[in-house]
């Protein structure tokens, strides 16, 4: 029994909102035909994960990385149509973006 079924116990006379029923908007990017390629490779010695050839607009640049950068705890940032994620997290991004809706493009190793 969650807060939600308590509170009616408690007052069952009340109607809830249009507000409190509001779901959150779930975040959508634009999915494209041709596959995003995800590859590794080393920088300096240090490991960074590399996603190329995402056509959407800024905006959705910003919420992928973002999105990516949050489920792996990890830094990264967009560069010149590539996003770049710090460390070796090819599987795991790759996993995440098919369930995004994306295709997915592994190369090399």
């Amino acid at each position: 029994m969650d807060l939600r079924d308590q509170l009616k116990n408690l007052f069952p006379e009340h109607q809830e909102s249009e507000q409190t029923k509001k779901p959150k908007p779930k975040v959508d990017f634009w999915l494209q035909e041709a596959p995003l390629i995800c590859k590794y490779e080393k920088r300096k010695g240090k490991p960074i994960t590399i996603i190329e050839g995402y056509t959407g607009a800024d905006a959705d640049f910003k919420k992928l990385t973002s999105k990516l950068k949050k489920e792996f705890s990890v830094g990264g940032s967009y560069k010149k149509d590539n996003i770049i994620i710090q460390g070796d997290y090819r599987d795991k991004i790759m996993t995440l973006l098919k369930k995004e809706g994306f295709n997915v493009k592994r190369v090399g190793g």
